[in-house]
């Protein structure tokens, strides 16, 4: 009866060990089971963090070289690049749980879209700035000519101008100078020698020149003897450094015609020969001549 008692205190205790051996199995299994999901679920938040970091760094060279090129919209690439950089600092700060992630890959995406939408601002940027580079440079193309054509007329100009300057210039010709003998009737007898000379006539003629202004014309008439000394006045006149000292001058009224002019100048000892004649326009030799006395 005792022996029957124990067998069944044995059973008993057999059963609730099978019980707690069965139950423990479970509860190792669970564990595994749970364990396993766990890691499987942080390997992949962490591959969707560094998915996120990653397209969020090729977000941010996107923009780098669109600021580069230094367009117009530069300040506002730059702001949204900033709020790239901030997000993902902010992204490699969080806990990377799978909320956050989806939070950080709508703001991604939101980002995404902003800088597509620049992108194609920035093209057409690009586009008419091109346009306009291309308009410049045939607006300068077109400028450098008209700067060259104007070079050769201011050059045409300028010779022209030179042209009209020498041809209105007025030429003095037939220059001559006679001796004489003045008696005190007044007569005046021609002579060639030096002892009986008490007068020199000095003519020429201004030519005809239609281009040349008209108006008062006064020349200087220098006649030098043979001793190279300046007769007459002896008068000394000033032309910017040169200096003129002549024997008379003679003004005449010119009308684009030709004018003889005659002019005396009266003297006494003149020496014996060969005098120079010479007419200038103010400071510039515009005839000479010689003659001699004996």
């Amino acid at each position: 009866m005792e022996n029957q008692n124990n067998h069944s205190k044995l059973k008993a205790i057999i059963g609730i060990l099978a019980v707690l051996l069965i139950g423990s199995l479970i509860y190792i299994f669970k564990l595994t089971s749970d364990a396993k999901s766990l890691q499987t679920t942080v390997v992949t938040v962490k591959s969707e963090k560094e998915s996120v970091l990653k397209d969020l760094s090729d977000l941010k060279a996107t923009y780098d070289a669109a600021i580069a090129e230094n367009t117009s919209m530069s300040d506002e690439l730059i702001t949204e690049r900033d709020k790239v950089v901030k997000l993902m600092a902010d992204l490699k700060s969080s806990k990377g749980d799978n909320a956050s992630l989806q939070k950080y890959r709508t703001q991604y995406k939101a980002l995404e879209q902003k800088m597509q939408n620049l992108m194609q601002e920035v093209e057409v940027l690009k586009t008419q700035n091109q346009t306009l580079t291309t308009n410049l440079d045939s607006t300068k193309v077109v400028l450098e000519d008209n700067k060259k054509y104007n070079q050769v007329l201011v050059g045409q100009n300028e010779e022209l101008a030179k042209t009209v300057e020498m041809g209105s210039k007025l030429s003095v010709t037939n220059l001559k100078t006679a001796s004489y003998k003045v008696r005190s009737s007044g007569k005046q007898i021609a002579t060639d020698k030096a002892s009986r000379t008490d007068m020199l006539q000095v003519n020429f003629t201004i030519a005809e020149n239609k281009i040349a202004k008209s108006g008062d014309k006064t020349y200087y008439v220098q006649v030098i003897d043979a001793k190279n000394n300046v007769l007459g006045d002896k008068a000394t006149v000033s032309f910017g450094d040169q200096t003129l000292t002549y024997s008379f001058t003679t003004t005449v009224k010119y009308e684009n015609k030709s004018v003889n002019v005659s002019e005396q100048l009266p003297g006494k000892d003149f020496a014996k020969g060969t005098y120079f004649v010479n007419v200038f326009d103010k400071g510039e030799l515009v005839s000479k001549s010689s003659f001699s006395l004996k």
